[in-house]
């Protein structure tokens, strides 16, 4: 607010300083009572100004009653750089005074600028937290730590707690362009702002944290874009390691390979006589099936640590079935995909979507039936960023077996529906070629009825937007019959 501007305007508030949130607060509570326009107010930051001038006469016989919520927020914001930000703050308070459900209101222009705002500063008070590095001066009960940094907002009174709570038993001073804070070891002392020269020089141990840095920096998950994200450039000169990064960035691709070069190698053959002689080998231990599990959360809870094959290793996590425990059908999948390993719960993906749509439009209600995999880790190959699905083989869906048989031995559905190839081997014990068989019903030797039908993940695939329709139109139909047959008992 220029001098001019202040002169003229009906009523001239001064605060203390940038973040003079109680002056602010007072100022506007006044003006509000008085029902002064925003447009008659000028605020401005100056030292020997306080309150309101003249001073208003309240016209409002009502309280003025505003959300705490917003108080509390506006905190935050007055620490923004907008030079605009007091009469934008009165002129919000005035319309939360009549509309006390403002801030709700996603699509105001208004809202958003206050919420956009509000967010901004809250990352300069993070980054500030993440980048601020003190220098050494002095030794012994001389020593002092001093940091420069250079805030988007002013947030350093609001940043000071943290700085002392962090780092209590330190003597430590923070500089900034706007302000500075002191902490003696006993009582925190807000100051004037400075400039960079003020800042020391480069200390002793600024070398060894950026021989720390050089050497925990792991050029194979190197995401630049993640990193600038994280790290803005504009922070890289207040940090000893930054002078680093553009090196480290560069030669990114050969440190890899060389990495991989330095992996271990098999041990040579010999390697295994030694072993055998002094370390007997033991009998691998027979892999837990939930044998002893007597209901389907203790069989789930036992399946969260199953080994019993290879596929857990890159896995997240078992996904195990859901539903009722004494569903009359069970659903049958092949197995979890990269959306179900990363939830741990089946059919939530792309093919789980389309099997809701589907089971709903045939009036199956999913939350009546229970959902499972033959196959209960996620099995894949990666490409690139992606994970690209893989069929699992005979001898994992054999392993596997154990737990789906046990399930549906517990549940003791009266029909199991096979959707896909791997499903069916699983519960036939054999392969079937589901596009010849699909619809049929095959009734196995301790009496449980299975349905064949194709997967879900089947219709994704088709490009031929009428076959695809054709095809899902297939797909109702089955699970229709299915219900039909549920229908039947």
């Amino acid at each position: 607010m220029t001098q001019a501007a202040f002169a003229l305007s009906r009523y001239n508030v001064g605060l203390a300083s940038e973040t003079d949130f109680a002056g602010w607060r007072d100022a506007a509570r006044e003006l509000a009572l008085a029902d002064v326009s925003p447009a008659d107010v000028a605020w401005t930051v100056a030292e020997g100004t306080s309150g309101v001038f003249p001073p208003p006469h309240a016209t409002r016989t009502s309280p003025l009653q505003v959300p705490r919520d917003f108080v509390r927020r506006v905190e935050t914001v007055i620490c923004h750089a907008d030079p605009q930000r007091f009469t934008f703050l009165y002129r919000m308070l005035r319309r939360l005074s009549m509309e006390p459900h403002l801030l709700k209101i996603a699509s105001d222009q208004e809202v958003r600028r206050f919420e956009t705002m509000e967010k901004s500063v809250g990352r300069d008070l993070h980054k500030m937290r993440a980048f601020v590095r003190f220098r050494k001066i002095g030794n012994g009960e001389d020593a002092r730590y001093v940091a420069w940094f250079e805030p988007q907002h002013f947030i350093l009174e609001r940043n000071a707690p943290f700085f002392v709570n962090r780092f209590t038993g330190m003597k430590w001073r923070i500089l900034t362009p706007y302000a500075s804070a002191d902490w003696d070891g006993e009582r925190l002392v807000l100051g004037q702002g400075t400039s960079r020269d003020a800042a020391p020089a480069d200390d002793d141990a600024e070398e060894l944290w950026r021989t720390y840095f050089s050497n925990i920096f792991n050029p194979a998950r190197l995401k630049v874009k993640a990193m600038q994200a994280e790290m803005p450039k504009k922070y890289w000169r207040n940090l000893p390691e930054a002078s680093l990064i553009p090196g480290l960035v560069a030669g990114a691709d050969k440190a890899a390979k060389d990495m991989i070069a330095r992996m271990p190698t098999t041990p040579a053959p010999h390697h295994a006589k030694v072993q055998a002689r002094h370390w007997p080998v033991r009998p691998p231990a027979k892999p837990d099936m939930g044998e002893n599990a007597a209901s389907i959360p203790a069989l789930r809870n036992a399946a969260r640590d199953c080994r019993a094959c290879p596929l857990w290793r890159d896995a997240t996590q078992t996904v195990f079935g859901e539903g009722p425990a004494d569903a009359s059908v069970v659903f049958v999948g092949e197995q979890p995909g990269d959306q179900e390993d990363i939830a741990g719960k089946p059919f939530v993906g792309p093919a789980g979507k389309v099997f809701d749509q589907v089971l709903e439009e045939a009036g199956v209600d999913r939350d009546e039936v229970y959902v499972t995999n033959a196959v209960k880790h996620f099995k894949f190959e990666p490409r690139g960023k992606r994970r690209i699905h893989s069929k699992p083989n005979a001898g994992e869906i054999q392993v596997c077996n154990g737990w789906l048989t046990k399930e549906l031995k517990l549940i003791e559905p009266e029909l199991a529906v096979a959707l896909g190839a791997t499903a069916a081997q699983s519960l036939l014990g054999k392969a079937v070629p589901v596009t010849k068989m699909r619809g049929q019903v095959i009734e196995r030797d301790d009496g449980l009825r299975v349905f064949i039908t194709i997967h879900p993940s089947f219709l994704l695939r088709i490009r031929e937007k009428a076959d695809a329709a054709a095809e899902r139109e297939r797909f109702l139909g089955d699970m229709k019959a299915v219900k039909e047959l549920m229908a039947a008992g």
